[in-house]
């Protein structure tokens, strides 16, 4: 694939979250607040499932793995923002800015996977109980969680030897705290056509054949539940994946606005907003719903307290 020169050099100016100075500082500090939340919560969800042998299920070994790709894909995107609330340049390379799109597409999407194999999990639980020790063995949860990375890793390829071949001009100007693939393009003086509908096509099959799995698995585990006669079964079942189900919703509203519209539609403003919510806040919160609204989560952390607290 050949590179235009003016591309293989080009040096990009990140505008950031917000050109106002004043808001910097504060903004810097409720964003460090956040990543140090993200990282000890979900840190402490992998490590409280490692050490705690109640927790030893497949839904909390598909709940570890979408914590370390949670903490991942926030890894690639706060540091770097961080850094640039404090610097007056925020200059970044091509090869810097390529190698963040690949990683951030490449964990977000395999984030998406996961959540569809979340709830292909509480399906099976839920809906198929008595196979569910059958059909959900370790080798087949570690087979989905690598399927999962995989597929999502060449989609992030695919969508980063698509930026690769564009030409960027004058504008160096990303009006985006982050390389991604619709401020690439709004700035591109090429013909982004086959990029867009690479985007549509690719991301989309990832995205909304994702989704599909979510919203399938879910009907059925209505229906399930609907059918349970006691009100206490009812309530056991749907404490199971109502977790799950809030996360999935918090992570595909603003991932679906982002990426599945015209290039033309792109609103910067707008999509910075959206961007914050599921690459900072989001990682953020799942850790925390899991540990709020899940019993099993709540009383393994409690033992492990109690034990803390005999040996101190």
């Amino acid at each position: 694939m050949q590179i235009e020169n003016n591309t293989s050099s080009k040096d990009f100016i990140l505008l950031g979250l917000t050109e106002d100075q004043s808001l910097k500082v504060p903004l810097f500090v409720l964003f460090t607040i956040v990543y140090i939340i993200t990282l000890l919560g979900n840190i402490g969800i992998m490590v409280l499932i490692r050490i705690s042998p109640r927790l030893h299920t497949p839904m909390y070994f598909l709940l570890t793995a979408l914590s370390f790709v949670d903490l991942c894909y926030s890894t690639v995107i706060t540091p770097n923002m961080l850094a640039n609330f404090l610097s007056e340049i925020q200059e970044i390379d091509l090869h810097r800015c390529l190698a963040q799109l690949f990683f951030f597409v490449a964990f977000a999407s395999s984030d998406a996977l996961l959540l569809a194999v979340m709830a292909y999990d509480r399906y099976n639980a839920i809906c198929k109980p008595l196979h569910y020790p059958v059909i959900m063995t370790r080798r087949v949860c570690s087979s989905l969680v690598i399927t999962a990375c995989t597929v999502g890793s060449i989609n992030s390829l695919v969508h980063t030897l698509c930026i690769l071949r564009l030409k960027f001009c004058d504008d160096n100007m990303i009006s985006h705290f982050y390389c991604d693939i619709p401020p690439l393009l709004k700035i591109s003086c090429s013909d982004t056509m086959l990029n867009e509908i690479v985007l549509f096509s690719v991301a989309g099959c990832v995205e909304v054949g994702s989704l599909s799995v979510v919203l399938i698995s879910y009907t059925f585990i209505i229906l399930a539940i609907i059918k349970i006669q006691s009100s206490e079964g009812r309530q056991r079942a749907f404490s199971t994946c109502a977790s799950h189900f809030v996360c999935v919703t918090m992570f595909y509203i603003p991932v679906l606005f982002m990426y599945l519209r015209p290039s033309s539609t792109y609103f910067m403003d707008q999509d910075k907003v959206a961007s914050v919510f599921y690459t900072v806040i989001i990682p953020m919160l799942n850790p925390i719903i899991y540990s709020l609204r899940n019993k099993e989560v709540k009383g393994a952390l409690s033992t492990l307290l109690h034990r803390a607290h005999l040996r101190w």
